[in-house]
């Protein structure tokens, strides 16, 4: 098994049979020690949460199986914090997908001149390069088709696919009670396929509970509470 790429939150390995294998950290994006999960940096570490994100990734994974959504997932290991996913190129260096249903974080950051702290969004999407030197810098689909990462066509496929996922998600966490604010994806290639890839876990999701925003070691708990 070979390391090919160490990330944020987790690092990727070769196997031999193809695959990836994904190795779940404790580390959460963020600034000055508090989660941002916006953020393009490692903000702080929470013992546990490699294990949490992965077993709410594979939560997610396999309700978005059944509702015929295609992802790179293929199995975990939950006592190891690891996950065997298909090799899937990305687009361009990495892409970033944000789907807002609230205006908080970098959002409400650069448009809060126009918009209230908190206001409803209708699905919102945007994309961000994967730069940690240039903080992600937010690309309009013009820009990605000019860069020649997407095409105008991808990129509505994209975005459709990009709101039935968030939609699944928000739908499933609303049912405990929960209030999803904002979720990031990213996509890639297997083969011709744009499928879902990385994961769908506490670090990439700011979620809400009477108001309040639910730390990421807490969501886990919530949604697996009985």
């Amino acid at each position: 098994m070979k390391e090919i790429y160490q990330g944020k939150t987790k690092n990727v390995f070769d196997l031999e049979n193809g695959h990836y294998l994904l190795k779940f950290k404790d580390d959460v994006t963020g600034e000055n020690g508090v989660f941002d999960p916006g953020a393009n940096t490692v903000g702080l570490s929470i013992e546990g949460v490699g294990k949490a994100n992965l077993k709410m990734s594979v939560y997610f994974f396999e309700i978005l199986k059944k509702a015929g959504i295609t992802t790179h997932y293929v199995s975990a290991d939950l006592d190891n914090a690891t996950m065997e996913v298909l090799p899937v190129k990305t687009f361009g260096h990495g892409l970033e997908v944000i789907c807002r249903y609230r205006a908080v974080g970098s959002f409400y950051r650069r448009y809060g001149a126009y918009i209230a702290e908190g206001a409803a969004l209708d699905a919102y999407v945007e994309t961000t390069l994967k730069d940690d030197a240039l903080g992600d810098p937010l690309v309009t689909p013009d820009g990605l088709a000019a860069l020649g990462i997407m095409t105008n066509a991808q990129y509505d496929a994209l975005r459709t696919m990009t709101k039935k996922v968030a939609g699944v998600v928000k739908d499933t966490l609303a049912q405990k009670g929960l209030d999803l604010y904002d979720i990031k994806f990213e996509f890639g290639f297997y083969g011709d396929e744009v499928i879902l890839i990385d994961e769908i876990a506490s670090g990439n999701m700011r979620v809400y509970k009477d108001g309040k925003i639910v730390d990421p070691m807490d969501l886990a708990q919530l949604v697996f509470a009985e």
